[in-house]
């Protein structure tokens, strides 16, 4: 899964409020957009049951997949540019070399990222991927800390102590650490953060596209040399696996354009909080459909997670009630 995040390091780790409206006093928050809590349901949805989908790619291995995830979602995204007539705007993406460069490096944290979680969803891992998107926004704060050198708040530092305290705790109780949720939370920290460099003048569909054609050449030689040897699986497995190879494409690209849909419409409070709606999904799909096992180490372990997300959230609103009531009260004084 590549989940883009609705916060920013530099804006904190918070669910971000609406702008208020020019004004002495606080305003009442805008009733939501339907069309827009439907899309950001579809897309957090979608990402969440995605494990059970790469269920039904077995026996393809996870490079395969991958493989194909990467091909069939260039051609989505060319139908898509088709559709919105923005192949001006993917030719002006792929002519720009800084973007291109910051795309290039995403592309490899992407990859790098579907991997792990198709690893994780065909090898009994999908809890470990769950706790990976539960940990990402811990990731996003120690970015903040060391890439961008912000000043973290009390309550930011403790979620931190508490995220640290979770992996030891799986660590030491478990004998083995937890590298598919890490890799996944850090592959997709720092790809959040490159796109957020170039998010404001690249749209989701020609970014797609730019960071699927990056990969594109490797893929297709991949896929060239796996069906000479004989263990592709595309054309020996049938006609409905095929077709479910295919539909990786449309599994990848259709959630996220509603996640691009739901972040126009919506308040990016909402759009934070129903981003924990997906690992929710994938832990319960772990432990109730899949029977994964959860020892009590892993339990303690996501406990104190869950303690640092709320930790988070509650400091986010403090600081964005905080930021409104200041910027009431210098209108205030300036009117």
């Amino acid at each position: 899964m590549s989940t883009p995040s609705p916060t920013s390091p530099r804006t904190g780790t918070g669910p971000v409020v609406a702008p208020r409206s020019p004004g002495t006093g606080p305003v009442d928050p805008p009733a939501l957009d339907p069309r827009g809590l439907a899309a950001g349901l579809g897309a957090y949805l979608l990402w969440g049951v995605l494990p059970l989908y790469f269920e039904l790619l077995k026996p393809s291995g996870a490079v395969e997949v991958v493989a194909h995830r990467v091909l069939w979602s260039l051609i989505f995204c060319a139908v898509v540019l088709s559709v919105t007539r923005t192949w001006r705007a993917f030719a002006t993406v792929l002519r720009t070399r800084r973007t291109m460069g910051l795309i290039a490096t995403a592309a490899v944290l992407l990859a790098v990222n579907w991997l792990t979680f198709v690893f994780a969803a065909l090898g009994g891992h999908v809890v470990d991927a769950a706790l990976g998107y539960f940990i990402n926004p811990l990731v996003t704060v120690a970015l903040a800390v060391v890439v961008l050198r912000e000043r973290l708040r009390r309550l930011q530092w403790v979620a931190l102590g508490f995220g640290v305290l979770a992996v030891v705790v799986i660590t030491v109780g478990l004998g083995t650490l937890p590298w598919v949720a890490l890799t996944l939370a850090g592959s997709f920290g720092v790809y959040g953060l490159l796109k957020n460099r170039v998010g404001r003048s690249v749209a989701a569909a020609p970014g797609l596209a730019a960071e699927t054609l990056v990969l594109a050449p490797v893929s297709a030689v991949y896929l060239i040399w796996l069906q000479g040897t004989g263990d592709g699986t595309f054309t020996g497995g049938g006609g409905w696996h095929a077709l479910a190879l295919a539909g990786t494409g449309v599994a990848t690209a259709l959630p996220l354009l509603l996640f691009g849909e739901a972040a126009r419409r919506l308040p990016l409070s909402v759009v934070g909080m129903l981003q924990y709606l997906a690992p929710v999904l994938q832990f319960a799909i772990g432990v109730l459909v899949l029977h994964e096992t959860m020892p009590p180490a892993r339990w303690w372990g996501f406990g104190l997670v869950w303690v640092a997300l709320v930790l988070l959230t509650v400091d986010g609103l403090r600081n964005n009630r905080a930021q409104r009531l200041r910027a009431a009260a210098r209108e205030a004084a300036a009117a």
